[in-house]
């Protein structure tokens, strides 16, 4: 697959129509995850949405989440690059070099979902995401 880069959106607690939308406008397939699914199904956040994903014919990919409770959501400020893919040692490449002079918001670790992933703010205070996907078992 190599790396992809991607908008990153999140939403108050919009995120499934807001997506459903975009899909209307620009085609292609949806899938939608909330956070029960990933082990907080006891979560107030549980029908959350925790990552959705469209992907078009055209070769667009949108990706969007809820926020969750304890992360202030703000508009205007509520976008995030992403890098994403199976090339590990391009990934955490440019993971060090977004994050030098930056700030860490999340370590680059492995999450629940078995990939690794990590965000941070560059030191001109863009915001990014990296996932490195883990080989299927």
């Amino acid at each position: 697959m190599g790396s992809r880069l991607n908008p990153f959106i999140y939403f108050g607690a919009t995120a499934r129509p807001a997506m459903q939308f975009y899909r209307d406008v620009f085609g292609g397939n949806l899938t939608v995850s909330t956070f029960a699914k990933f082990g907080q199904a006891d979560s107030p956040d549980a029908s959350k949405v925790m990552h959705s994903q469209l992907e078009t014919s055209k070769g667009f990919m949108l990706m969007a989440q809820d926020t969750p409770q304890g992360m202030e959501f703000k508009p205007g400020t509520n976008m995030f690059v992403s890098l994403s893919g199976d090339d590990a040692a391009d990934l955490r490449g440019y993971w060090d070099k977004l994050s030098d002079g930056g700030a860490v918001t999340v370590p680059l670790e492995k999450q629940i979902w078995g990939d690794e992933f990590g965000a941070c703010i560059d030191r001109f205070g863009v915001s990014w995401m990296i996932n490195i996907s883990q080989p299927q078992q």
